[in-house]
């Protein structure tokens, strides 16, 4: 058990997830990547074997012995102006990517009820030189010169305002062109393709596990005037839906997956083509870098927000 964090917390959401004991690594790590500074995990599965292991003597606080041995529950401690729903939609699209059976409450209010209070942390915001994210609701903005992506998230992961979200909206600016034909793994609630398409992309595909990200991202696509002829969103695991070449893909996913897809990307990047990955921790760095080389990619660009790093690739 640990805790890393120094946070007032009267100031602070907690998200706590509810999860088999056994899947404790796993999630551990994916809520890990949604707070770098710390999380605090309650595991009695092993409390018995442990204490005896370590002191001989069965000798366990009644209270302790009282604690639910059957689940385990991961707290996570957020700044509301974060966006707490973000991470909490981030970190349940994940763990049931990995079938990991999961409740999650965020203080002392289930998800279903929390939804529609969060819109009071999104509002309009630029990002890098062109674009400015627009939730819905918001409508009063001035965007200037900047184009207006327009968007209602859901439950699905993507409002621009996650760091990795972030630096990997900044990265597109620069890298798409007027032939791009855009590739978007993990695509969300589709804020990269349609970022794309706003930036001069010729075409997006995003691909998504979740068939709630690909409705929202579909309803998306048309709130900003795009229809099938140059945006299309599949429900697929990576690759597996997928065919084709395309000349910029960008993965904003997590570090053990994109070391997954890093095997499949190769078959469908057109040569020259630009491989944008994000959604990674420092440290899981050298685990990804370590991938890139052996699939035979070599980083171009790294960038860096927050502990989140996002990776320029060329085969």
């Amino acid at each position: 058990m640990g805790m890393t964090n120094d946070v007032s917390q009267d100031r602070w959401s907690e998200i706590s997830i509810i999860i088999d004991p056994r899947d404790v690594e796993l999630a551990g790590s994916v809520a890990n990547m949604t707070v770098p500074y710390g999380i605090y995990i309650e595991d009695y599965s092993s409390l018995v074997e442990e204490t005896l292991e370590i002191a001989h003597i069965d000798l366990i606080d009644e209270a302790l012995l009282n604690k639910d041995a059957s689940k385990a529950i991961i707290h996570v401690y957020i700044n509301p102006e974060e966006n707490p729903l973000e991470a909490v939609s981030f970190i349940k699209e994940r763990l049931d990517d990995c079938k990991i059976e999961n409740e999650i409450l965020i203080s002392d209010c289930r998800v279903e009820d929390w939804q529609n209070n969060w819109k009071q942390y999104f509002h309009p915001m630029p990002i890098g030189k062109k674009l400015l994210i627009r939730p819905l609701w918001e409508n009063e903005f001035d965007a200037g010169e900047r184009r207006v992506l327009n968007i209602e998230p859901g439950l699905a992961f993507g409002t621009g305002s996650h760091p990795t979200t972030k630096l990997c909206l900044e990265t597109l600016e620069d890298y798409v062109k007027e032939n791009s034909r855009v590739l978007d793994i993990g695509c969300g609630s589709g804020i990269l393709s349609i970022a794309s398409l706003l930036l001069g992309a010729q075409s997006a595909t995003g691909v998504d596990i979740d068939a709630l990200a690909v409705k929202t991202a579909a309803q998306n696509a048309k709130e900003n005037g795009f229809n099938e002829d140059k945006i299309q969103f599949l429900k697929g695991d990576l690759s597996d839906k997928v065919s084709g070449k395309y000349n910029l893909i960008v993965a904003n996913i997590v570090a053990d997956v994109i070391i997954r897809f890093n095997e499949q990307v190769g078959r469908f990047l057109e040569e020259g083509g630009i491989y944008i990955t994000g959604g990674i921790i420092e440290p899981r760095e050298d685990d990804v870098l370590k991938s890139f080389g052996e699939n035979g990619f070599s980083v171009i660009e790294r960038r860096e927000n927050n502990g989140w790093l996002v990776f320029v690739l060329k085969k």
